[in-house]
């Protein structure tokens, strides 16, 4: 498996801490886990583009995947605006006729951004006009900028609540290690934050077959790996009737699951957690679509984590259990750095 984690977090969010790191419950099942850890990008990064991230990032690590564990295909996985970069390398390697994707797995990823939910208050083309100049002086888009717009999409929660208990009541709340994650803020490098922002959300091109990879378009119905699509009830950054659009663009085989909770607890919701539950049905090629509100209506809840769900889907698209590989592959150019989390969730 090659996680791609959206490159404006850092990676760790799936491995916070043994009880809820989704990179241990996978290697505890038996899968072979790779994840990407990004750069946090300076000012002398500013020129860094979405093809660098394709091609600098994930391509770099499906090789790095492929020379360690040699002649076996790749589970995918995305989280957010690393879902749709990974959205871009898959079609892409479908128009090229590279079959190497055993599946494609998406955590709250909108790919069509006719309807952006909330965020559309905070983007359009004066903003992103002025973020562009911000971005032109800085290098850069900081994370603690990143921070506001989203805590204004949940304003009562982050921000006036917390206020009131901390500011007129003189009650700190307790640092859990979902909270430590969510402050160690990250930056987007001026080229690729303003192709995301204009290419992908103002202008659509990525769902309407105009975005471009290595000079030609790609769509994403030329996916045929079969894939999986998480979304969560109160996701303010990626609403889950957009993300649930993965129906409508592709022509593969497309789980679909719904499970309460946000943007992020939503996707960290380990098997034990309290008070979970979700949503899960297939749509094979060939089916007639349902609509989102119809799909709610009719698709049976089901109590407890998703986790077991996804991992069970996996392994039936899997070889079997083998041997594990060593960590790193030096014989072919790939030694092991050291140990997670690695030295990038360092920079600062």
């Amino acid at each position: 498996m090659l996680i791609v984690p959206a490159c404006i977090m850092k990676y760790y969010i799936l491995d916070l801490s043994p009880y809820n790191s989704m990179v241990k419950y996978l290697v505890d099942q038996g899968h072979t886990v790779f994840i990407i850890s990004w750069k946090n990008p300076t000012a002398e990064d500013r020129d860094l583009s979405m093809a660098d991230y394709r091609r600098l990032g994930i391509r770099a690590a499906l090789r790095v995947v492929e020379e360690t564990v040699p002649d076996r295909k790749v589970h995918a996985v995305g989280y957010c605006l690393g879902g749709i970069l990974l959205t871009t390398v898959a079609a892409a390697m479908a128009r090229d006729g590279e079959d190497r994707l055993a599946s494609i797995t998406l955590f709250t990823t909108q790919l069509d951004f006719t309807e952006p939910g909330e965020l559309s208050a905070f983007i359009d083309e004066s903003q992103v006009a002025y973020l562009e100049d911000l971005m032109w002086d800085q290098g850069y888009l900081d994370g603690k900028q990143f921070a506001g717009a989203f805590q204004l999409l949940r304003s009562n929660d982050l921000i006036w609540s917390k206020m009131v208990r901390e500011y007129l009541l003189s009650e700190r709340q307790g640092m859990s290690d979902l909270m430590a994650w969510n402050a160690d803020v990250t930056r987007s490098p001026y080229k690729m934050h303003s192709e995301v922002l204009r290419g992908l959300f103002l202008k659509n091109d990525l769902a309407e077959g105009r975005h471009r990879v290595e000079g030609r378009p790609v769509v994403i119905s030329d996916i045929r790996a079969p894939m999986f699509a998480v979304a969560t009830t109160k996701d303010h950054v990626a609403p889950w009737q957009s993300c649930y659009k993965i129906n409508v663009l592709t022509d593969t085989d497309v789980t679909f699951l719904l499970t309460n909770g946000g943007h992020n607890a939503g996707v960290v919701s380990q098997p034990g957690h309290k008070h979970r539950r979700y949503q899960v049905a297939t749509k094979i090629e060939g089916d007639r679509y349902i609509d989102p509100e119809t799909w709610q209506a009719q698709v049976p809840v089901r109590e407890g984590s998703w986790w077991p769900e996804w991992q069970a889907w996996l392994a039936e698209r899997s070889t079997g259990m083998a041997a594990p590989p060593p960590m790193g592959a030096p014989e072919r150019g790939f030694p092991a750095l050291g140990d997670a989390p690695g030295s990038y969730v360092m920079q600062q």
